[in-house]
């Protein structure tokens, strides 16, 4: 059963975003930072583009709520309820960052490191998806989905217990790198962690299900 709690949590949050953005918005300048390369320099967009991301704060609370109910698989969803709810809540709180780090930089440019905060808060995504990835049940929306977890339980198990601890290393390996070097080493660094770790993901579950069907 879906923690109501954590439910309303999630709207609120979505909507705390939505109408700081609604307020804040006609004192925004025209240009607005909205994007920050790993070279340090700041890319700046129309101030209507704030909406893009504060607008994804109600839609994802929506959609969250809704995508249980849209998968054949949804009685699966009881079984990891628990770190469903938090995620919820975890993406809508990494949207308020975001959007936060936005509008503060738009009022007080350069005041605060940027890619440090979004490397922080990448870690510790990471780290919670790794942690709670073994539990996830097969469904069709959330998790590793590929043809050979969604074609075998058992592979998708081996699958999520693999993909937690690589994407736990990676939230490791990404807070260790954002301390030591550049945001640009960092970044590269977490690409590579990244892609690296989906790839050895799916050739392991296409190796375990080969496996499984011969």
């Amino acid at each position: 059963m879906k923690s109501k709690k954590l439910r309303i949590l999630n709207y609120t949050i979505a909507a705390a975003v939505f109408l700081t953005t609604a307020f804040l918005y006609p004192k925004l300048p025209d240009q607005i930072p909205t994007n920050w390369g790993f070279d340090g320099v700041t890319h700046y967009s129309s101030r209507s583009t704030i909406w893009i991301i504060a607008g994804m704060s109600p839609l994802f609370a929506l959609f969250f709520d809704i995508m249980p109910y849209l998968d054949p698989r949804q009685k699966n969803y009881q079984k990891f309820i628990g770190f469903y709810d938090s995620f919820c809540v975890g993406m809508q709180l990494f949207l308020a960052v975001v959007t936060g780090i936005i509008l503060r930089e738009s009022f007080f440019p350069g005041q605060i490191h940027t890619a440090k905060i979004i490397f922080f808060m990448l870690s510790i995504m990471f780290l919670f998806i790794g942690n709670y990835m073994p539990k996830i049940q097969s469904n069709f929306y959330v998790g590793i989905k590929n043809p050979w977890t969604l074609s075998s339980d058992q592979v998708w198990r081996k699958t999520h217990r693999l993909g937690g601890k690589l994407y736990a290393g990676c939230g490791i390996l990404t807070l260790l790198s954002s301390l030591l070097f550049s945001d640009r080493l960092t970044g590269i660094f977490l690409m590579v962690l990244v892609i690296g770790s989906t790839i050895i993901i799916c050739l392991a579950s296409w190796l375990w299900w080969r496996k499984e069907s011969a």
